[in-house]
């Protein structure tokens, strides 16, 4: 018993000998957050600010050439749970070849999300497969899973480092997917104080840039730090789209029947209206 007592009064001083010769050099710093939850919080301020939301969307195509593309629609989202089951619902309003084209999603967190996207030329609602979430969303340079959000438990996470970039403080994280994905591993920047995701590097399985994702603008809308436009550049293509979001509105009272096949064809006008 005294030399249990002897050997924990050893180690006691030793530990303390080392953090006073740190602190007299000015060498301790805060234990920063696991990664995991970096992604976390980063995620719900992204994904699930307010309890439901809505707002008008313009979306710029831009090729290797310069040449641009419009689409503009509509998005309304409403979080069954915090962090849990969400349901999203986008309508299309111009141009004229994507006009009330519907796409909608039913996330869950614990299972493939379930999306469907209705076909105005052939009034057919078709069923998205689970596979096709790293498809293009209508030819642009986002994924289906990019406009829904890729839950942070998909992927394993480790904080490489943190840094300034622009005089601006940021943890910088790797993520590599649990299970065979569209990428091999992605680079987060996310921003201390604000806690969004303000840019991604999407990697392939031989280590080459893809794609990237940024955070052109952030506003704080309703209290709620938003990104009101962002980007994603394909590398290898040479193409970008950007996506500006207009009229954002929180907690407006969306209900959860809008969120089925029949309003993905003919969705009430109030919603809609830009």
């Amino acid at each position: 018993m005294l030399r249990r007592k002897s050997g924990l009064g050893i180690a006691t001083m030793m530990v303390a000998g080392v953090l006073l010769g740190a602190l007299a050099s000015g060498e301790v710093r805060a234990e920063a957050p696991a990664a995991e939850e970096l992604m976390k919080q980063a995620h719900m301020n992204l994904y699930y600010a307010g309890d439901d939301g809505r707002a008008v969307v313009n979306m710029t195509l831009t090729d290797k050439r310069g040449k641009t593309r419009l689409r503009s629609f509509v998005m309304l989202r409403l979080d069954i749970e915090d962090g849990g089951e969400q349901k999203y619902f986008t309508y299309f309003t111009e141009p004229s070849d994507v006009r009330r084209t519907g796409f909608m999603v039913w996330k869950d967190p614990n299972e493939d999300d379930s999306r469907w996207i209705y076909i105005p030329a052939l009034d057919l609602v078709k069923r998205i497969s689970a596979n096709d979430k790293g498809s293009s969303f209508v030819g642009s340079d986002f994924s289906y899973e990019d406009v829904s959000g890729r839950h942070w438990n998909d992927d394993t996470h480790i904080l490489l480092r943190e840094e300034e970039v622009d005089g601006q403080p940021y943890y910088v994280i790797e993520s590599t997917p649990k299970k065979k994905d569209s990428f091999a591993k992605k680079i987060t920047w996310i921003h201390k104080d604000r806690m969004l995701p303000e840019k991604e590097e999407y990697y392939d399985k031989k280590d080459r840039l893809e794609r990237v994702f940024r955070a052109e603008e952030i506003q704080e809308i309703d209290g709620f730090q938003t990104v009101t436009l962002r980007s994603m550049t394909n590398i290898r293509k040479e193409h970008s789209t950007s996506v500006e979001f207009t009229n954002i509105e929180y907690n407006i009272g969306i209900e959860d029947g809008l969120f089925t096949e029949r309003y993905l064809k003919a969705p009430p006008k109030k919603m809609i209206e830009n």
